[in-house]
């Protein structure tokens, strides 16, 4: 039987795929791929875009397809030797990665291009492509010396590596901790969602009694609404040090990341690897960035402190790290008479996905099919089909939205395969969703968390901006855009799971069919936000951190990263953090692949403030008006990256953006 990741087939072959694949196919297409690179620089066709930067696009392409479903496993479906299959093939593709901005041959080739008078005529998107390559090659080495560019590529290698093991670490760290109960007088306090999550927890591991885990639903039950104060400790002391110790610690890890990554920009000529990376971002430098989420911590401060003196208040006693939930969401039970348990049973989760496409459909003209038949790597995964107004298929994602103990944690969307020009038109794209949200209990559906919806809105809107993707160049299509940028789209939709007119939609009480009482809607609106600045503070204080430790700190220095980082997170904490809190450890935003999110993470605050502006147009010519949800597809969802953000967002907004209006949106602007 051929080897099924050897070939880009839409309808991914998972049921195929084992781990005795991974290196042959790997290595097939990395030798295959290798050949057309020496074929590019050592050829001499006519210099044109298709004999050269096209080239250089697509040969990576089924490469890039094949890592990418591995990895995609390797995240939902893990086991040992999946594992060490993908450990194995990862350092060298990512050496192969590297060495072609370092290729001198490959260099010259995209140089002449840029010279060569063709170039002028190139269409914009394909001028942009060119300009953002050579500088990516710039960035990536192609202009070090010899020396300079094996000590590179050395580094490039070692940090795929050691990201990796991070991102192992903490999948297993979390799994290899649980809380079993067998007295239910412990459970006091507990809503009868989590109780029944956590009966079901127990019973999938073949015990009696109640099973707590660190994963998101089972975690976050427990820490806003259990009454046992030492269980809540144990949580909270468990969650914030995973991979912080024994076997699985991450500490070296973090420390030698970061030290790589120092040493890759001062290697490429800057200051730090913040610089580095944002040069080709919105914020363009770390001062930019600094700035920015200096600015924000300013204009919160003042609000922040006063809701942590009104918690010690209602307190009247000490507030612990692992107080703050629970005591939080009873201050605001008290003060607006919401429970956000309250809305559970409105929120069924295959009601939550039809209301979803339903309101996509009503915005953007697309409609959302369920597509049966296609290869799934669990039995719990659906698949879906996205078409256009007139038919035209858009393209197909996965949605696989539950937690099990073989897949990381958080919610995610990935792109599988990005759809290029085609008889006029252009191929069907290939995505997936994933999350882990509270899993059905007994006989009873999934029922939803108004977070939990918002999260399924958030990661949508992510899959909308590649699936709806009409970019001529697959580089620049889809979500292939700067990092804070490519939260806008996913961030905007959240807002509609707070409108009246939308929730009717699709909030609807899983037995009874009716809407969210008028008086229940009130207060969830009144409730939202409270305790705002705290929230906020929350990813300014991870901002910060990550601004710091690319900027500031200095790994092998003598400073331990593990207490810089508490002592920064203190800063911007509504209490004193315990000794060994380590939250760093398990931080996967920042050290779960060579740069994700590093020194980007103020990426979601720059997004949100994007985000809370655009709304205002929604907001101000009705949020299902077809003009304007048309007019932000066509501006926004199917540009990708083929115009600066700056102009695609005036390009919908007619002005630049309003930093306000986060702020306002809030209740923090003064």
């Amino acid at each position: 039987m051929p080897n099924p990741l050897t070939e880009v087939r839409f309808e991914v072959p998972f049921d195929e795929i084992r781990a005795d694949h991974v290196e042959t196919g790997i290595d097939m297409l990395l030798s295959d791929a290798q050949g057309r690179v020496d074929a590019l620089a050592e050829g001499d066709a006519p210099v044109t875009y298709e004999t050269t930067l096209g080239e250089l696009e697509d040969l990576g392409v089924p490469l890039g397809y094949a890592m990418g479903v591995v990895g995609h496993l390797e995240s939902v479906a893990t086991h040992p030797d999946l594992r060490q299959a993908y450990n194995l093939v990862r350092p060298r593709v990512s050496e192969f990665t590297s060495r072609i901005p370092l290729n001198g041959g490959v260099w010259r080739c995209l140089r002449r291009l840029e010279a060569h008078s063709g170039s002028a005529k190139l269409s914009p998107t394909k001028h942009r492509f060119l300009q953002k390559t050579l500088d990516r090659f710039r960035r990536s080495g192609a202009e070090l010396d010899d020396s300079g560019k094996a000590e590179l590529l050395e580094i490039n290698v070692e940090l795929a590596k050691l990201t990796t093991n991070f991102s192992e670490n903490v999948l297993d760290a979390t799994n290899a901790f649980d809380l079993r109960i067998q007295d239910e007088r412990q459970l006091a306090g507990l809503p009868p969602s989590a109780v029944g999550a956590a009966r079901e927890s127990a019973r999938a591991k073949g015990a009696d009694g109640w099973r707590f885990t660190l994963q998101a639903p089972s975690y976050l039950a427990a820490m806003t609404y259990l009454d046992d104060r030492s269980m809540r400790e144990t949580l909270f002391r468990a969650y914030s040090s995973r991979a912080a110790g024994g076997e699985l610690d991450n500490s070296g890890n973090i420390e030698r990341i970061l030290s790589l990554r120092a040493r890759k920009a001062r290697l490429l000529g800057y200051e730090n690897f913040a610089d580095l990376v944002l040069e080709d971002r919105m914020a363009r430098s770390s001062a930019r960035a600094w700035q920015f989420v200096d600015g924000l911590r300013d204009r919160t401060r003042l609000v922040f402190e006063k809701e942590n003196e009104e918690l010690r208040d209602y307190a009247e006693g000490e507030v612990a790290p692992w107080d703050v939930m629970y005591l939080a969401e009873k201050l605001r039970r008290e003060r607006y008479d919401f429970d956000e348990e309250d809305l559970r049973p409105y929120f069924p989760y295959e009601g939550v996905l039809r209301g979803l496409f339903t309101i996509v459909q009503r915005l953007f003209g697309i409609t959302v099919k369920r597509r049966d038949g296609m290869p799934v790597w669990d039995e719990r995964v659906d698949t879906y089909d996205v078409l256009d107004g007139d038919g035209t298929h858009l393209g197909s994602f996965y949605a696989d939205y539950f937690p099990r103990e073989n897949k990381r944690g958080g919610a995610w969307m990935d792109s599988l395969i990005t759809g290029v020009p085609h008889n006029g038109g252009f191929t069907p794209h290939l995505a997936l969703n994933c999350g882990n949200l509270t899993p059905p209990a007994g006989e009873n559906p999934a029922l939803l968390t108004h977070r939990e919806v918002e999260t399924i809105f958030h990661e949508f809107g992510h899959l909308l901006h590649h699936v709806l993707s009409r970019v001529e160049v697959r580089s620049l299509a889809g979500t292939n855009v700067a990092w804070d940028w490519v939260e806008l789209p996913s961030q905007i939709m959240e807002n509609w799971c707070w409108e009246r007119e939308a929730l009717d939609q699709f909030a609807r009480h899983y037995q009874t069919g009716e809407r969210i009482p008028e008086p229940l809607y009130v207060r969830m609106k009144r409730a939202r936000n409270f305790r705002s600045a705290n929230n906020q503070m929350r990813q300014i204080g991870f901002a910060t951190l990550d601004l710091a430790l690319h900027t500031r700190f200095e790994a092998g220095a003598g400073v331990d990263a593990m207490g810089y980082s508490k002592d920064v997170l203190q800063e911007h904490s509504p209490v004193v953090l315990p000794d060994d809190y380590a939250m760093l450890a398990a931080f996967t935003h920042l050290f779960a692949s060579p740069v994700g999110y590093g020194a980007g993470y103020y990426s979601y605050k720059w997004s949100e403030m994007l985000d809370a502006d655009a709304f205002t147009r929604f907001a101000s010519e009705g949020i299902f008006s077809e003009r304007t949800g048309r007019e932000f597809r066509k501006t926004i969802l199917e540009k990708g990256d083929s115009a600066p953000p700056r102009d695609l967002f005036r390009a919908f907004m007619g002005r630049d953006p309003d930093p306000e209006a986060l702020l306002r949106r809030l209740g923090l602007s003064t």
